[in-house]
């Protein structure tokens, strides 16, 4: 025993001495654990050498309020180290269940090494009792500690992570066809999406079971206008496809022309080779797909058979999701045979109604926390008709509305602004005034006529249109 308690403590010794070299700061946790009062290491004042100093005499106070022995005896036996940590431990439980904090219970000194000292993730630096976070198994997780590359280690050697089965901050994902559901209007996008999800899970499913299988394609056209939820869908659809089976991770990376072509004669299919990898093993999404295939275009000609190159060697683990107006993406899908032969679904987003748009909008309040006036509200609703009413051919949806409400609550926060006290009422409240004026003497009859305008006969128009890159309005809540 007496063996044990003199390699501990000179174990102790020894890694006091390395920390000392290599200058970090020796906290009060570290010394109360030890039942020391140690304060920061200051190799000057303990040399008494470029500080002006003179070192301490044993047992006395050096003049930088260090309490070191110089004999090296100042640190308890192993036996009462241990009592006063445990007392210590029991002190600071009483505390956290005192104040409600999560972490009260179970809680220990795991994340410590065998001399008791707390190490950071970060390689020795000590944290601080405040700064340190408590796990509902008893581990305790650091400040700079990375999550990526293990998490903080429990007493025995998991991750709080993989010990509490996951990670218990991050709220469970919403089923992708709960989603689906919840997003407002777009009944027959979501009808065409559960048709395409059941028919390629059955024949997932006959595939296991060692059945024939009718070969089908993957690869989508989104046609329509923008800001008509085309890429929320696709990107719930990539989650639809991982739940069941047929791809390995789900993600969505979403690009264009800008983030496929390069300026030089042969960068192109490096570039967009880039891109293709990123999205293996999920879907890689396309806008304005039709600006890739303008006559005369090498660029995007070469970016177009390296993305059917690889739609073919990936055929398995690789989806390809191609978006943008309805008449020009019939043109770019007919400028290449091997386009034709493997997009042959196409889904079309329709315009919101008017009461879609409003619906909206309220989604966006109720999100971020803002309530409106039946004034308001009335307000918001001749808004986003003058709108359409403007520019018919032109008008970008959701996005849109996105739009008008940003402008909304910019100026309710001008408005709040100049209220000397606002009250959390003033602050989510969006009264009319916030609300862009409507125009006057606007047919009473004009809204529901623009709730029933049909863009799908336009001509061909390569100019003028809204791009449909950006952003697309978000729809969850």
């Amino acid at each position: 025993m007496d063996r044990k308690k003199k390699n501990l403590n000179g174990e102790i010794e020894e890694r006091l001495r390395k920390l000392e070299k290599r200058d970090f700061s020796i906290s009060g946790t570290f010394a109360d654990l030890f039942g020391g009062s140690r304060g920061p290491v200051n190799k000057d004042a303990e040399t008494g050498a470029s500080a002006g100093g003179t070192e301490s005499a044993p047992g006395q106070k050096s003049t930088t309020g260090n309490e070191r022995s110089a004999s090296g005896d100042a640190y308890p036996d192993v036996a009462a180290m241990l009592s006063r940590a445990l007392e210590e431990q029991k002190m600071l439980e009483e505390k956290l269940a005192a104040s409600g904090q999560p972490g009260a219970a179970g809680t220990s000194l795991s994340g410590t090494d065998n001399s008791g000292a707390a190490q950071s993730g970060t390689g020795g630096a000590e944290a601080s009792p405040a700064d340190t976070k408590f796990g509902t198994d008893g581990s305790r997780t650091f400040p700079g500690t990375d999550p990526s590359h293990g998490g903080t280690k429990n007493q025995s050697g998991e991750t709080a992570e993989k010990a509490a089965g996951g990670d218990a901050s991050r709220e469970p994902e919403e089923d992708p066809l709960e989603q689906l559901d919840s997003l407002i209007g777009l009944e027959d996008v979501k009808r065409d999406v559960k048709e395409l999800t059941s028919f390629v899970r059955i024949q997932k499913m006959r595939k296991d079971q060692g059945l024939k299988t009718v070969p089908v394609s993957l690869h989508l056209v989104f046609t329509g206008n923008p800001g008509t939820g085309k890429t929320t869908v696709a990107r719930i659809l990539a989650r639809i496809y991982k739940k069941i089976g047929v791809l390995s991770k789900g993600q969505l990376v979403e690009t264009d022309r800008a983030g496929l072509v390069a300026g030089y004669v042969g960068q192109t299919a490096i570039k967009t080779t880039e891109q293709i990898k990123k999205a293996l093993g999920g879907v890689l999404f396309i806008d304005e797909a039709y600006t890739l295939s303008a006559k005369d275009d090498a660029f995007g000609q070469e970016a177009i058979d390296t993305i059917l190159k690889a739609m073919e060697d990936h055929r398995d683990d690789f989806v390809v999701i191609v978006a943008g107006y309805t008449d020009l993406m019939e043109d770019f899908i007919d400028s290449n045979p091997g386009l034709r032969s493997r997009f042959n679904k196409y889904i079309e987003f329709p315009d919101y109604t008017v009461d879609e748009l409003v619906d909206i909008f309220l989604m966006n309040c109720k999100k971020y926390e803002y309530t409106l006036d039946d004034d308001a509200k009335k307000h918001v609703r001749e808004q986003i008709v003058l709108r359409k009413m403007r520019a018919p051919e032109n008008f970008a949806n959701a996005r849109e509305v996105r739009n008008l409400f940003e402008d909304v609550i910019t100026r309710q926060a001008q408005r709040v602004a100049a209220i000397e006290k606002p009250t959390h009422e003033d602050m989510t409240r969006i009264l009319a005034e916030d609300v862009a004026e409507p125009a006057e003497d606007m047919p009473a009859d004009k809204e529901s006529e623009t709730d029933q305008t049909d863009h799908s006969d336009h001509p061909k128009r390569a100019e003028g249109k809204p791009s449909e890159g950006g952003e697309e309005p978000d729809q969850t809540t």
